[in-house]
């Protein structure tokens, strides 16, 4: 098996940019499989802090190569921003990142297509990040879109264009937002040039012959599994297939490939945006987890919902893509509790079950909590399990056996160094 998968199990944030980079020397590509720059990956280490929006996170390991492949939706604008950042960090890419020609190009007139939707609903925002991501599938899956390789083609300019003349008529059908949309081309096509200076390759057949010379590969996802198009908590979703499925079409690799599933999943549970999230907590302890985990998204910079950890929506996030290990994140930050809680079930109408309802928008339910010791002490510089406080290595191994997946990992800070293997 040459691919393994990196993806997140919950509402995303769940840690997934700082396990790519510890796991990452043990592979030969980072490949990016989904998603847009909606994305916030951050990586602590050397004492610096690193925020990634479409650049795989394996960047940082020298030598490695990464890909940016067709399942994703690329603004140019924000890589080359990204790129910048690694410029000016000293990180060489020349030659180690690499674009997949059918990956699709988000255009200054989606990110205002897509404010002017989201502006539209008023109370029923769905919480978009405005990138622009929404439009720009929607136009991949309504055969309209522009994609990486017809940069290469004479009538680009065009057929971009004739897109944008589309999209603005149908921002006529919103009331009227304010968008410097010749302020925002200007910023676009400058960004282009930088993006032409990547080496774009046909990322099927390139990742399909790095398989055969037997190179290993990580396919790092993006958001979280109950942010999928098909099973999460539609319709406050993004665009793409979150799960081990879309490493397939977001790659173009047969499903035999796929090797391990490492899911990551915090020890407690944050969302962004609008939406149902079952274990809110609407009062002190939910803004505690905020504040401790510092809980502000690495994209927007909004505030997180923070609720305890909900193992039904796990299990069906497991059972939906393979989950082989599981790696528990922040653990850290319930440092300070005396008894932690554990969604273990829902009371729906007064019926108990532990699978989860078709429409959690609408229907009526309720958490079914357990109770779990916390263990009111600090694991800073804990590297190995023994030294975990024995009521921390007692939930984790409760959370397996509720789970029914090993937990490989345990992260207790957000430094790559802050990691405890488990065996």
């Amino acid at each position: 098996m040459a691919v393994d998968v990196l993806l997140g199990l919950q509402w995303g944030d769940e840690g997934k940019g700082k396990i790519v980079d510890v796991l990452a020397p043990q592979y030969d590509i980072i490949a990016r499989f989904q998603g847009g720059p909606n994305a916030g990956h951050t990586l602590i280490f050397d004492g610096k802090k690193f925020v990634l929006h479409t650049v795989p996170s394996g960047i940082f390991r020298p030598g490695l190569k990464n890909i940016i492949g067709n399942g994703v939706v690329i603004d140019p604008i924000t890589l080359s921003k990204e790129l910048d950042k690694l410029d000016d960090a000293g990180i060489d890419y020349a030659g180690r990142l690499f674009v997949a020609r059918k990956a699709h190009l988000i255009l200054p007139s989606h990110r205002l297509l897509d404010a002017a939707r989201e502006n539209a609903k008023g109370d029923r925002k769905i919480g978009s990040t405005l990138k622009g991501i929404g439009p720009t599938y929607m136009d991949k899956t309504g055969r309209n879109g522009l994609r990486v390789g017809n940069l290469e083609a004479p009538d680009f300019r065009e057929r971009y264009e004739e897109l944008k003349e589309k999209h603005k008529q149908l921002v006529g059908l919103y009331p009227f937002i304010q968008f410097d949309l010749a302020k925002e081309e200007e910023a676009w096509f400058k960004a282009i040039e930088r993006l032409q200076k990547l080496e774009f390759v046909d990322g099927e057949y390139w990742i399909n012959d790095a398989i055969k010379r037997g190179e290993k590969i990580l396919a790092e996802g993006a958001q979280g599994s109950m942010l999928d198009i098909d099973f999460g908590t539609y319709p406050f979703v993004t665009s793409s297939n979150t799960i081990t499925a879309g490493v397939c079409t977001g790659l173009g690799i047969a499903p035999q490939q796929i090797g391990e599933v490492i899911g990551i999943t915090k020890a407690y549970c944050t969302r962004v945006g609008g939406g149902p999230f079952p274990t809110e907590l609407l009062d002190e302890t939910g803004e505690f987890l905020r504040q401790e985990g510092g809980e502000f998204g690495a994209t927007t910079g909004r505030p997180r919902r923070c609720g305890w950890i909900d193992l039904v929506q796990l299990r069906y996030t497991i059972m939906l893509s393979g989950v082989t290990q599981l790696v528990v994140t922040k653990v850290d930050v319930l440092n300070n509790f005396e008894t932690l809680q554990v969604a273990d079930a829902y009371d729906v109408e007064g019926t108990v079950t532990e699978t989860l309802p078709f429409d959690l928008v609408r229907e009526n339910f309720k958490p079914v909590y357990t109770p779990v010791p916390g263990w009111n002490s600090n694991l800073t510089s804990v590297k190995e399990e023994a030294n975990l406080p024995a009521a921390c290595i007692d939930y984790v191994k409760f959370l397996e056996e509720k789970l029914g997946t090993r937990v490989s990992m345990v992260s207790t800070g957000p430094d790559r160094e802050e990691l405890v293997m488990r065996g």
